[in-house]
This record gives C-alpha cells, sequence and structure tokens, in this order.
C-alpha cells in the first residue's frame, strides 16, 4: 500500500509514542489506571460510591480488565442530576479550569479540570492532529467556537502543542474566515463539516476555488456526518478531510481520531477505555459487531467519569491499521441511538437520508427532516438544495430530479416520504453543529 504524503511528512514527536505501544503493554498500563481511577471515584464521589455500593462492587473487585463490566453505567442525567459540582474529585483549589455544555435541554452538564487533566488533554490533542497529518510549520485556522463549549480551547491548545502555528479565528464571520484563509497561506482547517461545506460555497460565491488554496488537511467533528459527505468535501476543497471524536463528559475533543489512511478512528486507549454494548441491555457485545459505545475516564483527576454511555453508535475495526497505531479502532459515528425516530414503523436516522441525497446529482449536502402529524398518521419531509444549475433549468428538471429523490429515500429507508426541492441558499446556514431535524409531531391536534 501506498503510504499518503501526509504519513510520510509528520515528524516524529515523542508525545505520539503511546500510539505505537505493545499491546500487552498497553492492556497492563490500562488495568493499572482503570484500578486508580475506580478507587478515584469510590474515595472521593459520594454519587458513584453510593452507586457502586448499591450494585454491590468495591474498587477491590477490578483485578483485570473485563471486570470494569461489573460497574454500573454513568449517563448524562447523572450529569445534569448532580450539577454543578457535584461529581468532583478534586477540591476546587485543584480545578483550574471549567466548560459546560449548551443546556439546551436543561441544566447544562459542568466539567472541570485540574492542570494534570488539561496536560494530559493537550497529549491526546497533538496526537489528534498528527494522526491526521498535521505537523509543526503546518498554519491552522481554528473555527471551532471557543468559550464553554470544549472544541475551540482543545483544538488550539493541541496545535500549539504539536508546533504549527494556529490562528484562533473561532466560528462566524464567513467573508472573513475565507479571506484569512486565502490571505495566511492556512495548510489546515478545523471545524463543523456542516460549517466547512458552507465555506466552500460561500468561497466559490466571492470567486474562489478552495482547490486552489494551500489548505490540505481538514480536521472535522462535534456532529455525524457521513462517507458521501467526505467525498464531497474532498472533491470541492481537495483538503484530506479527517473525522475526529470526543465529547464534553469525557473530556473534550481527542477521544478518538483518523489517522491519514481514513480506516477507522484510534481510539487514545491509555486515557480513554472503550467498550461497545448492545443499546437495549448494556451487554458487551464482541468486536466487529455494531452497538453504543461507552469510555471510562483512565486519566482523569477533577472528574473521573466510569462507563459513560454516549449513544453514538459504532463498532470496533477488526485487525491491525497501516499506519502502526496499536491503538484500536472504531467506526465512523454516523447516528446516534437517541437520533433515531420511527416513521410508520421503520426506524430513520439523518444520516441515511443524507447517503440517499448525496447519491443523486444535482442536490448539494444541505437539508432538512421535517415531521409532522397528519390525522394521527406521521409524515416525513425532507426539504433539500438543488444546485444553482438545476434550479435554473426547466421545470421537467425539477420534477425528474425530485421523483429521483423519492426514489433514493424509498429505497435506503424502506419507507416513502416526501420531497420538497428549495432554491440555492434556501436552507439556513449553521456556523456550529447543523440542525437536521425539525420535529413538530407534538404540535399537531
Amino acid at each position: 500500500m501506498t503510504v499518503p504524503r501526509e504519513a510520510r511528512s509528520v515528524e516524529y514527536n515523542p508525545v505520539s509514542a503511546p500510539d505505537y505501544t505493545p499491546v500487552p503493554l498497553l492492556r497492563q498500563l490500562q488495568l493499572e489506571r482503570l484500578q486508580m481511577v475506580v478507587r478515584r471515584a469510590y474515595d472521593r464521589v459520594p454519587p458513584l460510591r453510593e452507586r457502586m455500593q448499591a450494585g454491590g462492587v468495591t474498587p477491590d473487585l477490578v483485578r483485570s480488565l473485563e471486570d470494569v463490566a461489573a460497574f454500573p453505567f454513568t449517563g448524562k442525567a447523572d450529569l445534569r442530576d448532580n450539577y454543578p459540582y457535584g461529581l468532583f474529585a478534586s477540591p476546587m483549589e485543584e480545578v483550574v479550569r471549567l466548560h459546560a455544555s449548551s443546556g439546551t435541554t436543561g441544566k447544562p452538564i459542568v466539567v472541570a479540570y485540574t492542570q494534570q487533566d488539561l496536560d494530559v488533554w493537550t497529549n491526546a490533542m497533538v496526537r489528534t492532529l498528527a494522526s491526521c497529518g498535521l505537523h509543526k510549520g503546518d498554519i491552522v485556522q481554528n473555527a471551532y467556537g471557543y468559550g464553554l463549549f470544549t472544541g475551540g480551547l482543545g483544538l488550539h491548545y493541541g496545535a500549539e502543542g504539536l508546533g504549527a502555528t494556529v490562528i484562533p479565528i473561532s466560528g462566524g464571520n464567513t467573508d472573513r474566515q475565507i479571506m484569512v484563509m486565502k490571505d495566511f497561506g492556512v495548510t489546515a482547517v478545523c471545524s463543523t463539516p456542516s460549517y466547512f461545506l458552507h465555506l466552500i460555497e460561500r468561497a466559490g460565491e466571492l470567486g474562489i476555488d478552495m482547490r486552489e488554496l494551500p489548505l490540505r488537511v481538514g480536521v472535522f467533528g462535534a456532529e455525524p456526518w457521513s462517507e458521501s459527505m467526505r467525498r464531497h468535501i474532498e472533491s470541492r476543497s481537495r483538503v484530506r478531510a479527517c473525522d475526529i471524536y470526543g465529547l464534553s463528559e469525557i473530556t473534550g475533543p481527542g477521544v478518538a481520531s483518523e489517522c491519514v489512511f481514513q480506516c477507522g478512528l484510534h481510539v487514545f486507549e491509555d486515557h480513554f477505555y472503550p467498550e461497545i454494548v448492545d443499546p437495549s441491555t448494556g451487554r458487551i457485545l464482541p468486536e466487529g459487531e455494531e452497538g453504543e459505545l461507552v469510555l471510562t475516564t483512565l486519566s482523569k483527576r477533577a472528574m473521573p467519569i466510569l462507563r459513560y454511555r454516549t449513544r453514538d453508535i459504532t463498532a470496533f475495526v477488526p485487525g491491525p491499521c497501516a499506519c502502526g497505531r496499536t491503538l484500536r479502532r472504531i467506526r465512523r459515528i454516523t447516528r446516534r441511538s437517541d437520533d433515531m425516530f420511527i416513521i410508520r414503523g421503520v426506524n430513520v436516522f439523518p444520516s441515511q437520508v443524507e447517503t440517499a441525497l448525496l447519491a443523486v446529482e444535482g442536490t448539494v449536502p444541505h437539508y432538512v427532516i421535517v415531521l409532522t402529524r397528519e390525522k394521527g398518521l406521521d409524515q416525513m419531509e425532507v426539504q433539500v438544495e438543488v444546485t444553482p444549475e438545476v434550479f435554473s433549468d426547466k421545470i421537467g428538471a425539477l420534477e425528474s430530479l425530485q421523483a429521483k429523490l423519492v426514489h433514493a429515500l424509498d429505497q435506503v429507508l424502506g419507507v416513502k416520504v416526501r420531497v420538497r426541492l428549495v432554491e440555492p441558499r434556501g436552507i439556513q446556514r449553521s456556523e456550529g453543529k447543523a440542525k437536521r431535524l425539525i420535529d413538530r409531531r407534538n404540535l399537531a391536534d
């Protein structure tokens, strides 16, 4: 196999050495850290100690990695119920930073970091960016939001730790983003994939072809995105579009990352212990079987999290990666167990809709799914933008495209849905996570 250019250009960095640790040594390190983190949670976090006692388990039970299955899960509700500081294992004088979720569904989730935690996070982010093909000398435009959201600062410190030049532009102000990207000679961009699509589109309107810029790597995360969208991004910009994964509850970005071979995301297992479980029963599933990702922090001091149910659906990728990393890989996450909706008895995920739409020429990756209820029956409409060329064509061309989309969605979803074609830029753009689903069923009679 030919090694991609980016794989050869990454300078050796001692920080990345754990990625190549022999598996037996890695498992021993995981066990030692698991024993310490369970003990810390039991001794210092009363809600977690009470949960363990109720389940009849103690830290002494952990004699192998498999013993983690005996311990109770943690969920998002646990973090909200103990808002703001109820799950902290460190006194406030040792906590040097707080982050929080947006709190759009109630109280925000608060997460804490000691200085050691921030060092671990930076370590994971350096390895994330090196995995994607970045190195010292890259000029990185960081378009993730700064503030309570973990994305901006996580990528920022990781890029600086790698030795790259960071442009902390944050989100928004799209025209300025494009000007900076062009004038500063940016070689790598970090953002949500949907926002980068918006940048590509707006650049075209300004007469700038992304394919002519020095950009070579895109580091994309914070929302599910499909393989079809990856191909669309890479063809319109010539960047290598790499997927990264993380969540604030665990640390932020930096839990897992693709490498330049783009064959699954390597989990930084020396800091985060992964399991794949059946979403319904919680039973641990064998390698290769799809289920819900569960994570345990192995190095977190301020706020240790045991067996956190992410609701993200994935599977371990069997076999070694061509890059040589010994870290296990998970499949790219394109859906969650809790973003599924049911239409006339059929389970539907937004990622399936995206795959169907992008398979039909004449559309762009901007769409919205609208759910309604009519006379007691659920209805689904997909509103999708068409290209300017198709929109300016004859009515017959639009009707033909609409029929093709209805057929494509029927083939993928197994249920007929309505399709409404929207004029170019008729779908609202997002500077962060794209809002793909509007559920109006509770508003119906």
